[in-house]
């Protein structure tokens, strides 16, 4: 944003207020506008405003002038409290020499824009305290009829798939008829000739047929479909109860409108830190600290910093205990309530004003079942009391000033990654991208993600959010896909053996932030120190 266009915000805020400035304070702040943002002076000064008894009809420059210099002295105070603050030693031991790294500028520099700006974060959708499976196969029968249900009715709210017909009513059409049916895949099969569907509604059951001779990109959507994946065939009715398909079409997301947050603020994404683990890299998540505190960074880094409003973390805090064969000879903390007690000393060393919110994945102490209610409190006992970081399940949805983000940790990718062509570890945007085609974050049962048998399927994205946030494939990963952010946001582990074995390359302190006025992501990179 240019300083005219902050000049012109600055105004627009203070008449929307009700105040004006007069002519001296307006020069003062045109003066001043190359080093003290003004959309933060009048921001400051509108909030000091409403705290008096007596409100002026007009802004003056010595009042703008005491505004800058309270400001300030809060830097300076925040600057003292952060050299008096050490970081959490993690498993070693610790003294302040060992973490404090070298950077570009000068603590003074830091502005902390963010701890002037009302939070304005709600929790708009959360499965935790409403999960009642009993794990019988009468839930699951359920659970599949109401994901079809919603589905259904997603897709139907497409022109060219509003009559859709039943399959059993499909199957009685005379020959050539041209139809639309709404279905589940239950199995497909491919063969030299045509790729096979076996496919079901609530009415019955049908075979879909896809020709070889089938356009290219019919024959591109088949290879895409997932099992159990809800979708709309455009057939052919054969002579036999055979349906020919002409097109495939996903229930989809329309192209969302961009929402923008009123203020200049950021969010930051990451998941898969891993505390208790070998391969936890700690130094680089001290520097991630260090920067949120604004003791780390070039000054563009920093800047940032200040503007932090919220963290969002997508799962695997901790590394856990018994998540796979062997995993004690990779653990530096063999206690799941020690890796959560260092977890939350590194988060009490976050500031205050800054919104964090936490979400279980797989390796964390909440069932592995989809969806995943909050972390139980126990084992986060040292924050409950935190007002400013806040346990969710996973999936959740949420409004950070504004936007809506669905965070889901991402165990379901492993069902995409190597089954679907051109789908692969490197790329884990491309597979997200894929669940928002399907609108489900986990189509896939009977793989390698475990769902839950609930009555409602939570796992349906009812609403298309403007941010998508997962992690669980520890590389990161970002496209926007029809207005919507896809970001896979990495994390803060090396290169394990089974990694490695997977062929898997992590990209550990790679954190994606996002500016939630302008939408624009930066992806700052904490791996290496800076010199």
């Amino acid at each position: 944003m240019s300083i005219q266009d902050k000049l012109q915000r600055a105004i627009e805020t203070t008449i929307a207020a009700g105040y004006q400035l007069n002519s001296e304070a307006f020069e003062f702040l045109i003066q001043n506008a190359e080093t003290s943002d003004p959309i933060e002076i009048m921001n400051l000064a509108l909030q000091k405003i409403e705290a008096l008894t007596d409100k002026p009809m007009f802004i003056e420059r010595t009042f703008l002038e005491a505004v800058i210099q309270q400001a300030a002295t809060v830097v300076q105070e925040t600057v003292r409290e952060h050299m008096q603050k050490a970081l959490p030693a993690s498993e070693a031991n610790y003294t302040e020499s060992t973490v404090e790294p070298r950077f570009n500028g000068l603590d003074s520099d830091f502005y902390p824009y963010a701890k002037y700006i009302p939070s304005e974060f709600k929790i708009l959708d959360d499965a935790t305290g409403k999960l009642t499976s009993n794990g019988t196969l009468g839930e699951y029968k359920e659970l599949f009829q109401d994901r079809f249900k919603r589905l259904e009715k997603i897709l139907r709210q497409r022109m060219d798939v509003k009559a859709a017909t039943p399959l059993v009513e499909a199957l009685k059409s005379q020959p050539q008829t041209k139809l639309k049916v709404i279905c589940m895949l239950t199995e497909k099969r491919d063969s030299k000739n045509s790729t096979i569907l076996s496919v079901e509604d609530l009415s019955g059951n049908a075979t879909i047929l896809v020709p070889l001779k089938a356009p290219e990109e019919v024959k591109k959507k088949a290879l895409m479909l997932l099992a159990d994946t809800i979708f709309c065939a455009a057939v052919v009715k054969t002579k036999t109860n055979l349906l020919m398909a002409e097109d495939i079409i996903f229930p989809e997301v329309g192209r969302k409108i961009p929402q923008h947050a009123q203020e200049p603020v950021y969010a930051v994404f990451t998941s898969d830190i891993h505390i208790g683990s070998t391969k936890f890299n700690k130094e680089a998540f001290k520097r991630f600290i260090l920067w949120l505190r604004g003791k780390y960074g070039t000054p563009a880094m920093r800047e940032i910093a200040g503007s932090v409003k919220y963290l969002l973390i997508a799962g695997d805090i901790v590394d856990g205990v018994g998540i796979y064969p062997g995993q004690q000879a990779e653990l530096t903390i063999r206690d799941i309530h020690k890796q959560y007690n260092f977890a939350t000393k590194y988060l009490e060393k976050i500031p205050s004003y800054i919104e964090i919110v936490l979400s279980p994945g797989n390796h964390d102490a909440a069932r592995k079942s989809q969806p995943q209610p909050a972390i139980p409190e126990d084992y986060l006992s040292a924050i409950k009391d935190k007002p400013n970081i806040h346990s969710v399940g996973s999936p959740c949805y949420l409004s950070l000033h504004g936007i809506e983000v669905l965070m889901f940790h991402g165990v379901s990718l492993n069902d995409i990654i190597g089954v679907v062509p051109g789908m692969d570890n490197d790329h884990p945007e491309k597979s997200m991208k894929l669940l928002v085609q399907c609108r489900h974050l986990a189509p896939v049962y009977g793989g390698k993600t475990m769902l839950s048998p609930e009555n409602r399927d939570y796992l349906v994205i009812d609403k298309v959010p403007d941010i998508f946030h997962a992690g669980h494939i520890h590389v990161n990963g970002l496209c926007n896909y029809r207005g919507v952010l896809v970001v896979n946001s990495g994390g803060w582990q090396e290169q394990t053996e089974y990694m490695e074995k997977l062929g898997l390359v992590p990209t550990p302190g790679k954190v994606p932030v996002i500016n939630l006025q302008t939408r624009e992501i930066a992806v700052l990179d904490f791996l290496n120190p800076l010199v």
